[in-house]
């Protein structure tokens, strides 16, 4: 008999972000091993349905944020119906939230529809407000039956708002398939920088440019490509502009995410410089095609960028730091390519997409007691 999982992350494909598109292959794989899934989301910027299918798994989107914010307690009501409903329907044998948020009251409302256990999944920062049980957030700790975070420095955080969960937390780390395409060696004629994401101010990608400025008097060929789309583009093109680097600047706007590798092997360096990131899937992708990554050290991003090892780290917001570390690697070509190279090797073993998947079935299973364990802490140790 498959498991049956009701899925809940904040947004789900089409919508693209690196969460979005490990979702997007988790489902399917995770179909693969016997498992079946509902997915309940939220309406996001893109004009979908409310209801559709993906890859097997019924899709139920629905407008959390608009109800929460204009306090309708009409259209709360309803969608707290429609969603116990579909629990009643689906019978889950387990509930797996995969972000935090203040839409998870929809969740806690409907929780006797289908009672079962809950695994909440961080792929970022918690929120900076307590866990006390008179909110949202501390509601959701309280009752998880057990606590995931994408990376050591976010599970210290949680553990650190809510430190009953230590006994019942654990990280698993984000993986991503290996692509197909093989890595490039590294071009310096000319040299290529590269940063790929949500045009957001928390990517730093203003901080980039700023390096850039620093940087092209000694490189005069350096050239930066800004892949990815969002709010931040007008901004970001204006400072461009302002900084007098517009020249060396390519906004490429959105990239399919099987194109990515492509675009990977095309850089030189590749720039992660994040205010903060739980697990930064582009730094992955980087390390896949051997790329030297010069990056923040915030959060999760030095379980990836090993400085010194795979590539370098700088303090958050430190424009001439991240100028010194595209310096260095541009004037040490050799030592840019060895970066590369151990980057590949350290993320195909530490990010291994199938590790992700069996790390989740093992606790999938252990959760629905599949394995005879009464309680899921007798078999799962924390990390």
């Amino acid at each position: 008999m498959k498991l049956r999982v009701l899925y809940w992350p904040r947004v789900f494909w089409p919508q693209i972000g690196g969460v979005e598109r490990i979702a997007a292959d988790f489902l399917p794989a995770m179909r693969q091993r016997g498992y079946e899934f509902a997915v309940i989301t939220s309406h996001s910027s893109l004009p979908m349905p409310d209801e559709y299918e993906f890859q097997g798994a019924p899709v139920y989107r629905f407008h959390f944020w608009e109800a929460l914010v204009e306090r309708d307690p009409s259209r709360i009501f309803q969608i707290a119906e429609r969603i116990a409903a579909i629990k009643r329907d689906f019978e889950p044998d387990l509930v797996h939230v995969n972000y935090w948020e203040p839409s998870l009251y929809f969740q806690h409302r409907t929780a006797t529809a289908a009672p079962t256990p809950l695994l909440v999944s961080f792929r970022g920062p918690p929120p900076e407000s307590g866990g006390t049980a008179e909110t949202v957030f501390g509601r959701t700790m309280h009752t998880a039956t057990w606590v995931t975070a994408v990376s050591t420095s976010v599970l210290q955080a949680v553990r650190a708002h809510v430190p009953e969960v230590t006994s019942r937390s654990s990280v698993i780390h984000n993986g991503i398939d290996l692509p197909p395409l093989q890595p490039t060696p590294l071009s310096f004629q000319p040299p290529r920088l590269l940063c790929i994401g949500r045009l957001v101010p928390e990517k730093g990608f203003d901080l980039a440019l700023r390096a850039l400025a620093l940087l092209v008097r000694a490189f005069p060929s350096l050239r930066l490509t800004i892949a990815g789309d969002g709010p931040e583009r007008p901004v970001l093109e204006t400072l461009a502009r302002e900084l007098g680097v517009n020249a060396a600047v390519r906004f490429l706007g959105w990239v399919p995410p099987e194109q990515v590798p492509s675009l990977m092997n095309e850089a030189t360096l590749v720039l992660v410089p994040s205010r903060w990131e739980g697990l930064p899937g582009v730094a992955i992708q980087a390390s896949q095609m051997a790329r030297p990554i010069v990056a923040t050290d915030v959060w999760g991003i030095p379980e990836i960028v090993i400085d010194g090892v795979t590539g370098l780290l700088t303090e958050s917001e430190d424009v001439p730091g991240l100028a010194r570390g595209v310096d260095f690697l541009l004037r040490h070509p050799e030592e840019a390519a060895a970066f590369g190279k151990s980057a590949r090797r350290h993320v195909e073993v530490a990010f291994n997409w199938q590790r992700y998947l069996d790390a989740h079935d093992s606790l999938y299973r252990t959760l629905t007691t599949e394995v005879g364990c009464a309680d899921p802490a007798d078999a799962l140790a924390p990390q």
